[in-house]
């Protein structure tokens, strides 16, 4: 009889299919015949008159059932019939007439049959019951071992949301303290600006009241060299004697030119020098020792207002005005400009 394969996990049960019987209707006649071969051997053996053999009839309507949860009871042993004991030898008699022996009654196969029928259907139930059982063990462990992984399951998202959280608090601590360490940098550097530029201010200033204290130094040295030139100026207008002369301009061909380029690159004239002949205006220029101009006088107009003005807003603007090659600067210049310089 072949083992019945389990069913798999989580199928729907079915019942196993009606074993052969074949095996063991054969396995039953061969018992029998060996039975039967005993009981001829042992009938065979007896030289006196067989006992009586007693038969138990079953009927056939009756049915003892059998208990659900004990296995079947094992089949009974077969009866075997001791052979009696050879008598003492004695003379030979003689023959005694031929003994007819009676055969064996056989039992009836019928009820070994329904014995066997119903010991098959009691481990057909107990098979039925054991892969029941077994069924329901598999069961129960799968459902522990799905109750145990959901709990492992549930551990684990427990454990990655906690890493999850730490990792949120840690990058929020870490982006505040890169936010207070940005604000403290800023501050830091607000108030380096603050100071560089407070810092800056006072130096302007400083640098602002130290040119205008220079400004006025200078220009209290300027006023004072121009107020001391003018009272020269009025001290020799006041006195005779040949002070002009001795303030008059030596020759100098370099300087006049440089002086007269000066002039003419400050002079913008906007009239027209479409004019007969070459106008010329002269001017008496009086200068300090540093060269600047402390005033300019028209001696000699050209005849046109206009050239005349423009030539004196020239002088004006080129003061100071250039010192020759020994550093100094004559007080009294007469320059002599012609309309023609220009072109």
């Amino acid at each position: 009889m072949s083992a019945t394969k389990p069913a798999p996990i989580g199928a729907p049960y079915t019942v196993p299919p009606e074993p052969n019987r074949t095996g063991a209707i054969a396995l039953a006649l061969a018992v029998h015949a060996l039975l039967l071969a005993f009981l001829w051997i042992g009938i065979s053996w007896q030289n006196t008159e067989p006992p009586a053999v007693e038969a138990e009839v079953w009927d056939m309507k009756v049915e003892s059932a059998a208990a659900p949860t004990l296995p079947p009871p094992p089949p009974p042993e077969p009866e075997v019939v001791e052979p009696a004991p050879q008598p003492e030898p004695v003379p030979t008699p003689p023959p005694a007439p031929k003994v007819v022996e009676p055969e064996p009654v056989k039992p009836a196969a019928p009820d070994i049959n329904l014995e066997r029928e119903k010991k098959l259907a009691e481990q057909k139930k107990q098979r039925e019951r054991e892969a029941l059982e077994k069924k329901e063990r598999e069961r129960e462990r799968e459902l522990a071992e799905e109750k145990k992984r959901e709990e492992r399951e549930e551990l684990k998202k427990k454990e990655l949301a906690k890493q999850e959280q730490e990792k949120k608090d840690l990058e929020k601590r870490k982006l505040e303290a890169e936010k207070k360490l940005a604000a403290e940098k800023a501050e830091a550097e607000k108030k380096k600006l603050a100071a560089e530029k407070a810092e800056k201010v006072a130096k302007e200033k400083a640098e602002k009241a130290a040119k205008e204290k220079a400004a006025k130094a200078e220009q209290a040295k300027l006023d004072k060299m121009r107020e001391d030139e003018l009272k020269r100026m009025m001290g020799a207008v006041g006195t005779t004697g040949s002070a002009a002369k001795s303030s008059a301009p030596k020759s100098d061909p370099g300087y006049v030119a440089k002086l007269t380029a000066l002039i003419k690159s400050n002079t913008s004239f906007t009239g027209s020098t479409d004019v007969p002949g070459n106008p010329k205006a002269v001017f008496k220029v009086e200068t300090l020792p540093t060269g600047e101009i402390l005033s300019v006088r028209l001696t000699k107009s050209s005849g046109v207002p206009q050239f005349d003005d423009a030539v004196e807003r020239g002088i004006n603007k080129s003061s100071p005005l250039p010192k020759k090659k020994d550093g100094t600067v004559e007080r009294t210049i007469v320059v002599n400009f012609s309309m023609k310089d220009l072109d």
